[in-house]
């Protein structure tokens, strides 16, 4: 395994990018910092800093979608980890499967799973 404290945080953060194991969709990309990590590993259930919160989060804590890992790369550089996942309900806070879920026009193109009132 790759020692943690080598990794080249930034501000103590590394991005994470979190992709569905079977579909290799791009679902999200957020931060994680050393305990994030740690917390991943540990339980399997991806962990991230937010940066809003300024704290630790368990992804789908509040919502249930919950997100369990398959794999963790670390990139060339050490400075983002690829997060092979399998997403339960939804990963986007605004109700769709990703958070990639309208093109640069706007066009909506991602399934809508639920209704971020009903949840938050």
């Amino acid at each position: 395994m790759v020692d943690l404290d080598n990794l080249n945080y930034e501000n103590g953060l590394v991005m994470a990018v979190a992709q569905d194991f079977e579909t290799n969709e791009v679902l999200m990309c957020a931060y994680m910092d050393k305990t994030a990590l740690e917390k991943t590993v540990e339980t399997g259930y991806v962990h991230y800093w937010s940066r809003s919160r300024n704290k630790l989060w368990k992804k789908g804590e509040s919502s249930g979608h919950l997100q369990l890992l398959h794999e963790m790369y670390v990139d060339c550089d050490m400075d983002a980890v690829l997060l092979k996942i399998k997403q339960m309900g939804a990963s986007c806070h605004e109700g769709f499967y990703s958070c990639f879920y309208r093109t640069i026009e706007g066009n909506i193109v991602g399934k809508k799973v639920f209704e971020p009132e009903d949840v938050y």
